[in-house]
């Protein structure tokens, strides 16, 4: 990657306007103004969407085919570090694990629900799918999990590989090519299409992708005024919980098309916030083994510390036998 342009500050109303890079779908729209209005409000300065086109958008092929990691995100990130946009908004999710030279994760604003959700036909709920129920999914994690439900209870589901947008997952639903979709609560959420859920998936039946529900907020980290502006939008319980998440998915060295879940809660006693429970699973394409253990532990007080959780549940994972279930490892 090449070196960053001269940084664009902050300034008054009259300043040009800040460009924040954004992925063209509806969602990524949606969830990049919501961070260009609360940008705008703090710069006293407007904030204008460029859309970028990453090669994740492009391809048509299934993501653990053309390498997962950083599909969605490369092409806005090389925009930043050529100056020609000066924040890039992403699905946190789709970062890879390590941060680039150049660049900081400037903000972790406060997370939507992390929860994966069913929409499906009249209104069905996962347990009352029928058996050999067609349901559709891109993610070998949601596979394996849900695989392994139905076989729990004695029931099978038929995976359908699926990719495109909301609107065509959601189709396939609507035109009856399939019983159900899954998707990410937050996606429909943050769309105000929460209504069209069916049926809302406890993390203790799917566990998330690492870092789902949160978005990443990227600037060049030679403008150190921008990123002391967008810092005011940071969660620290948000970023200590997708940190530990991101680490345990470092450690594990799996990509983000690779079958692993995990979510980070805080628990609190009482009203006072005093624990974070981390957990992970690992499974088979097929969901016929899973490795799911958790751990908990104090509000990690640093970054080192949220790594650390994230390390050690991993380390305990791999004991367990977790690297001989991913069919993709990064590199």
């Amino acid at each position: 990657m090449t070196a960053a342009a001269a940084p664009r500050t902050p300034a008054g109303p009259g300043a040009a306007p800040l460009r924040l890079g954004t992925r063209r779908s509806a969602l990524a729209t949606t969830q990049s103004r919501l961070v260009a209005d609360a940008v705008a409000a703090r710069a006293g300065r407007a904030v204008e969407l460029v859309e970028i086109t990453t090669y994740g958008d492009t391809s048509r092929a299934h993501l653990a085919q053309i390498g997962g990691t950083g599909v969605f995100v490369t092409a806005l990130r090389d925009a930043l570090l050529r100056g020609e946009i000066d924040i890039a908004v992403h699905s946190l999710k789709d970062l890879p694990t390590a941060q680039p030279d150049g660049l900081v994760l400037a903000a972790v604003p406060r997370r939507e629900d992390p929860r994966d959700v069913l929409v499906a036909r009249d209104g069905l709920t996962l347990a009352r799918l029928p058996d050999g129920a067609r349901v559709g999914t891109g993610s070998a994690r949601r596979s394996a999990q849900l695989l392994a439900h139905a076989r729990g209870r004695g029931r099978g589901i038929q995976i359908v590989p699926v990719r495109g947008n909301i609107d065509t997952r959601i189709g396939y639903v609507r035109e009856g090519e399939l019983d159900a979709v899954v998707l990410a609560a937050a996606g429909l959420n943050r769309l105000g299409r929460s209504g069209e859920v069916t049926d809302t998936l406890s993390a203790d039946t799917v566990l998330p992708a690492p870092g789902q529900g949160a978005l990443a907020v990227e600037c060049a980290a030679v403008n150190g005024d921008l990123a002391a502006l967008l810092a005011e939008l940071d969660d620290p319980g948000t970023r200590a919980a997708v940190t530990a998440e991101r680490s345990l998915l470092a450690a594990l060295e799996a990509g983000c098309s690779a079958p692993v879940g995990a979510l980070a809660d805080l628990l609190a006693d009482g009203q006072i916030v005093n624990e974070m429970r981390l957990r992970g699973v690992v499974g088979t394409a097929d969901g016929s083994t899973l490795v799911q253990l958790s751990t908990t532990g104090p509000v990690p007080a640093s970054h080192q510390h949220a790594v650390a959780l994230g390390r050690e549940l991993a380390s305990e994972m791999l004991a367990k036998g977790a690297a001989g279930l991913m069919g993709e490892r990064a590199l």
